[in-house]
This record gives C-alpha cells, sequence and structure tokens, in this order.
C-alpha cells in the first residue's frame, strides 16, 4: 500500500470493528478506528463465554488490543463521534466529534481517584445493574487502559479525583474537540442493542423484578459482574431452584421485531449450561416458538436434551404473573403439542430478547432495509457495512463479515491510491 493513501474510517469499536481495523492495518492500510463510548469491546466484551466453546472472551480481545497497540497504523478514537462525512469512493472528508475524557495518557489505573470521587452513576456495561463511581473503567482488561469520567455525574466544582492523583493525569479542564480526516472508504461496524422488553407488556420486564433478559443473564454469570458470577434473584439475592427460558421475546412478532435474530435459542441454551454449572438440581423449562441452532451449535440442543431436569415446552407465553409475597413469576403457556395451555411458577424468568441493529446517526449513503440492516444489496462502493448492523450473527460470523469488509475497504484505498 501506498503510504500516502488516505487511511479507512471504521465507525465502531466492537468485535466487528476491531477486526475490520486490525485486517485493513496488517494488509498495509492505516485506519482510523472511532468508538462512541470510552473503551473497545463492544457487546462482546459483556459476555461471559463464547459459543460453542464456552470460553471467555477476554483471551480473544486481548490479543486484538496487543495487535492494536503495535500496529503505528491504527489510530483509535474513543468518546467519538461521527458528525458529517462529504466525499466519493476513494476521497471522502469526515468530521469527528470527540468529547473530552478528562484522563490523560499518564494514566496508571492505580485507582486512587475512583477511592476518592464521592459521585455516582448508572452501570452501563453492566445494563444498569448497581452503579460506579463517576471515575470508572468498564471491565479490568479495558482498552485505552486508563479510566473516564463522567463528568455529567460529579458534583459542581468537585475535584477530589484531580486532588488525589499524584501522577497529574486527571485533567478537568479538557474541552471537546473536532477532527477532519480524509478517508478513502468507510467501514460501518455499528453493532446491536438488544430490543426493548419492556415494551412487550404481558411478559412482565420492568415491573417484575425477577424478569431479566439474556443480555442481563450474561452478566450475572461473568465472574467480574455485578453479582461476582453468581446467578441470583434481583429481588431478594436468593439462589434460583427453577427457571424459565422465553425465547423469541419480541423476534418473530410482527407487532416487534419481525425477524429471527438468528442467535437468540443457542445463547438461552448456553445459559442454561450456566445455571446447570452452578445449580446441578434446579428445574429449567425452556418456551420457544421453533428451535433454531444451526450447524455446530446443535450441539448445545442435543447437550440440554438429555438433561433429566431441562424441560422443552413448544408454545407461546401469553402472560408472566407475580407473586408480591414471594417475588415468584406464573407463567401461562400454550402448549402446541397437547393443543392446551399450562400454568407452572418459577423463580425466574430470562426473555430472550432479539437483536437491533445501530443505524442511527450513520452519514447518508448507508441506507437500511426495512428491518434497519445494513445488507449487501444496501452497500454502496466506498461504503461497506460489518458484523451485527448487516444482519444478525454470532461472534465468529461477525469476525468472516469484517474480514470481508476490511477487503472491499483495502481494495477502494489502493484504487484511489493509484489514481489520486
Amino acid at each position: 500500500m501506498d503510504e500516502n493513501a488516505k487511511p479507512v474510517l471504521v465507525i465502531g469499536g466492537g468485535i466487528a470493528g476491531i477486526t475490520s481495523a486490525l485486517e485493513a492495518a496488517e494488509a498495509g492500510c492505516h485506519v482510523v478506528l472511532m468508538e462512541k463510548s470510552a473503551f473497545l469491546g463492544g457487546r462482546v466484551a459483556r459476555m461471559y463465554q463464547y459459543f460453542p466453546k464456552l470460553c471467555p472472551p477476554t483471551c480473544g480481545l486481548e490479543i486484538n488490543y496487543r495487535r492494536i497497540k503495535n500496529n503505528p497504523r491504527i489510530t483509535v478514537l474513543t468518546l467519538a463521534q461521527l458528525e458529517s462525512l462529504t466525499g466519493t469512493p476513494g476521497d471522502y472528508e469526515a468530521t469527528i466529534k470527540i468529547s473530552p475524557r478528562f484522563i490523560r495518557n499518564s494514566c496508571t489505573l492505580c485507582s486512587a481517584c475512583v477511592d476518592a470521587c464521592p459521585s455516582e452513576r448508572p452501570d452501563e456495561f453492566n445494563y444498569g445493574i448497581g452503579k460506579t463511581k463517576a471515575v470508572y473503567l468498564d471491565y479490568a482488561m479495558a482498552f485505552p487502559a486508563m479510566y473516564a469520567i463522567e463528568r455529567s455525574a460529579c458534583k459542581e466544582g468537585c475535584r477530589a479525583c484531580a486532588d488525589a492523583c499524584i501522577y497529574d493525569a486527571v485533567d478537568l479542564t479538557q474541552k471537546e474537540e473536532k477532527k477532519t480526516v480524509q478517508v478513502s472508504a468507510v467501514i460501518a461496524a455499528t453493532g446491536w442493542a438488544p430490543y426493548d422488553a419492556a415494551r412487550i407488556q404481558n411478559l412482565g420486564f420492568g415491573s417484575f423484578k425477577n424478569v431479566i433478559t439474556n443480555v442481563v443473564m450474561e452478566r450475572l454469570a461473568a465472574p467480574e459482574g455485578p453479582t461476582a458470577g453468581r446467578i441470583l434473584r434481583p429481588s431478594d439475592g436468593k439462589e434460583p431452584r427453577s427457571i424459565a427460558f422465553v425465547q423469541c421475546a419480541g423476534s418473530r412478532d410482527e407487532n416487534h421485531l419481525p425477524y429471527c435474530s438468528a442467535v437468540c435459542c443457542a445463547a438461552s441454551f448456553k445459559h442454561a449450561n450456566y445455571v446447570r454449572a452452578q445449580y446441578p438440581d434446579a428445574d429449567i423449562a425452556i418456551f420457544y416458538i421453533d428451535r433454531r441452532v444451526p450447524g455446530r451449535l446443535e450441539d448445545f440442543l442435543q447437550k440440554l436434551g438429555e438433561d433429566e431436569k431441562t424441560r422443552f415446552n413448544k408454545g407461546k407465553i401469553a402472560k408472566v404473573e407475580e407473586d408480591p409475597a414471594t417475588g415468584s413469576l406464573k407463567v401461562t403457556a400454550e402448549d402446541a403439542i397437547r393443543g392446551d395451555r399450562t400454568e407452572q411458577t418459577f423463580d425466574l424468568v430470562v426473555l430472550a430478547t432479539g437483536i437491533v441493529p445501530q443505524t442511527d446517526g450513520l452519514p447518508p449513503g448507508f441506507e437500511p432495509d426495512e428491518f434497519r440492516f445494513i445488507n449487501n444489496r444496501m452497500e454502496k462502493p466506498g461504503l461497506y457495512a460489518a458484523g451485527c448492523v448487516r444482519r444478525p450473527g454470532e461472534v465468529s460470523a461477525a469476525l468472516a463479515d469484517a474480514t470481508g469488509a476490511a477487503l472491499k475497504a483495502f481494495q477502494c484505498a489502493v484504487r484511489s491510491a493509484r489514481h489520486g
């Protein structure tokens, strides 16, 4: 690659964005990788284990972070949002707004600033379970390896963190910046968000504490999560002895998400493995419309089918009701096999909410389809999509997808360098 060629811009620092940036950079491109939050990692960093191997994502992320640090072709911008994009393939101009971090590179993660901080903020990384200090680090291996400060959560005039830092790493005078970069191609890897389960009124999320979502289950099982890895009932902190998994919570429903989110079934089967590892005698019920586990993920279904304390109920949930005295949940569901309704009581209900693509804020040229995804037929030369913003899928599929987007961007950069 010509060293004078314009860089590739990657929007989104989750696993798809990281992979696209690394593949393009290691092929010879300069890359600007921008992420709207304070740290890279995206949704994958919040997982406890990948399927199908059931290994923690930290090992893969650590390797990728090292590759980023060792590659001078990659510029990482966090707390960054794209304000505008103009131009044509091979010759774009991007304007990026960068919010202040209030922390300098001299941060050593000594935690003196955290200890001194008197203010708190909602813990967004743990999906709102609990709070963190206004000075925060999302997870132990976060990249960049420095704290961030949510200044809007601080008391007016407070300087406790700055006064506590002996390395002069806290800079409360930092201001918003704007950066303009010339780029040859743009990869949108803006990822996904879980569907808002509170909109599915009959399932009780938001009304009953012991109705949680699949992403919350992932954080409960994580050793560094809000319960130190113990799957406990939010209402009273007790160990659940009966758990219901509700598939297609909002998916394949014309009133919510009309499409299948591809990974929800396998994710719930993985979560059933989490439960079984902690509670060998717990009763597990999985309510489903269809069980969709393509390819090698069929192993999860076969393993659960051999579990005598796991039941599969084909049929949709009519409603979830709470016993206020105990926090227990009565689940009324149809039984499509027998043709009647059943009522069962559980300590915990887990909703398998679907994948919603994060396409808001993408510049003109990235045209979403009827479901808000940027799929292949919507792509234009110079503008490419990768990962779950393009289609729902598991991590390994997102990696392959991101590599393909990097190849397209690389080819665009090569053409622009030749004709520039």
